[in-house]
């Protein structure tokens, strides 16, 4: 998966340079004609392994197409420590999080806003880089590709049942216990890793109840007085959506605390439960384990009311070009180039990604096509667990309640932790 969340594939270590030359192109504005074999380079760095190579070959083509820059392609820098000696790459090409978005706050990527790509944005997609501190007055990236993410269930399964989608909390308990009589796992846990606890569990049961981007806001206005005092604290706002996340821990497999992701997309793929807390990124994965199969997704539902069904979502990738790029203009050029409709679209539909663009193709894949609904009318929340910042362990405390620890108690000390960490920034 995707930062963050880890990687479907294997982490990649070294790096890739792919540069070509070739014929002339005026279309994206580059400014000179440079002798062949001295254009200028810049550094694109994009390293979501499974789309390495997809990209590789878009720096090769755009590359060939003309003679006035050369494209290398990065995937092993060091962003902060790039950003420390002044010398990040070019143009970036990566999720976009908290940990990225310390970039944007102060003030190390460029304004975009000038760009046709800007103005090309979804208004509401573009207010999702705003969930995070942002700097003033910028338009510092511009999303490429939406991840929606919601429940992945068997279609198959639920037809041999008679079970239809559920669209309350009611109805979603009243199709685990029908399951459970059945002797059908309803929902397939891999608690053993505690990120897909955070992702899945923990983020649908809070985004389906809370207003995700209110509750942080709140946060961060408290700050080092979040406590038992406070109006909003993890413990009072969301003790609620976690008291249902551990009731759902009903209907899993008994063996979920020892079960890992690669675990859940086995067993999803062998038909050993109906419903599978996890994105598209691991129906690849469910693939290889299993080609004959009918999944879909649909939004958790939390309340009694269908109205508030929504999906997760985050930016998968986003584009951005540092304020001290020594290649502005190539990258500005490379960023447009990759933002025409024929360069992007391709790569949201093999990747499940959503289009981010007012004019994006709506997704014809099956498995995610349920979604699209919900993304069309905004009906979307970004992670609860993609604010809280790294140094505070909130994968590992949500999985301690997931295990049996008090959940009240868990949530308490992760106020604690936020005061803390508030109070020294």
């Amino acid at each position: 998966m995707l930062p963050p969340l880890p990687p479907a594939g294997r982490p990649l270590s070294r790096r890739t340079f792919l540069t070509a030359a070739g014929g002339a192109l005026t279309a994206f504005g580059l400014a000179g004609c440079a002798p062949a074999g001295t254009a200028p380079t810049i550094t694109f760095h994009q390293s979501k392994p499974e789309a390495v190579p997809y990209f590789r070959d878009l720096a090769v083509k755009f590359t060939a197409s003309q003679d006035r820059v050369r494209v290398l392609h990065d995937m092993a820098t060091n962003l902060s420590a790039s950003f420390v000696r002044s010398s990040p790459p070019d143009l970036g090409c990566l999720n976009y999080n908290l940990e990225m978005a310390r970039f944007m706050e102060r003030g190390a990527l460029s304004d975009l806003s000038d760009l046709p790509a800007a103005a090309s944005i979804r208004e509401d997609v573009l207010d999702l880089t705003n969930w995070y501190p942002s700097y003033p007055g910028r338009t510092s990236v511009i999303p490429y590709s939406v991840m929606a993410a919601s429940v992945i269930y068997n279609r198959r399964i639920f037809e041999e049942n008679g079970l239809a989608v559920p669209a309350t909390w009611d109805e979603l308990i009243e199709v685990c216990e029908r399951l459970k009589a059945a002797g059908i796992t309803p929902i397939y846990g891999t608690f053993r890793d505690p990120w897909t606890v955070a992702q899945g569990l923990f983020d649908y049961t809070v985004g389906g109840m809370i207003n995700v981007r209110d509750f942080y806001k709140s946060m961060h206005a408290a700050g080092a007085n979040v406590g038992p005092d406070s109006e909003v604290s993890f413990q009072k706002t969301l003790l609620e959506p976690v008291k249902r996340m551990v009731e759902l821990t009903k209907y899993v497999n008994p063996d979920a605390a020892s079960r890992g992701y690669g675990d859940g997309n086995t067993a999803m793929a062998q038909g050993q439960a109906a419903m599978y807390f996890q994105g598209p990124w691991a129906f690849g994965e469910i693939e290889k384990a299993g080609k004959d199969l009918d999944l879909g997704t649909f939004p958790l539902p939390m309340t009694g009311d269908p109205a508030d069904l929504k999906v997760r979502v985050n930016i998968d990738l986003s584009l951005w070009v540092p304020e001290v790029a020594n290649g502005q203009q190539g990258a500005r050029d490379f960023l447009q180039y990759l933002m025409q409709p024929e360069i992007q679209n391709p790569y949201n539909a093999k990747f499940l990604g959503f289009g981010t663009t007012k004019d994006a193709p709506p997704v014809t894949d099956p498995r995610i096509v349920e979604m699209q609904k919900y993304y069309d009318e905004g009906r979307f929340y970004m992670g609860a667990s993609q604010f809280i910042p790294n140094s505070i362990p909130a994968a590992n405390y949500i999985q301690s309640i997931i295990g049996g620890a008090d959940a009240e108690g868990t949530l308490r000390r992760m106020d604690a932790d936020w005061a803390r960490l508030a109070f020294r920034a």
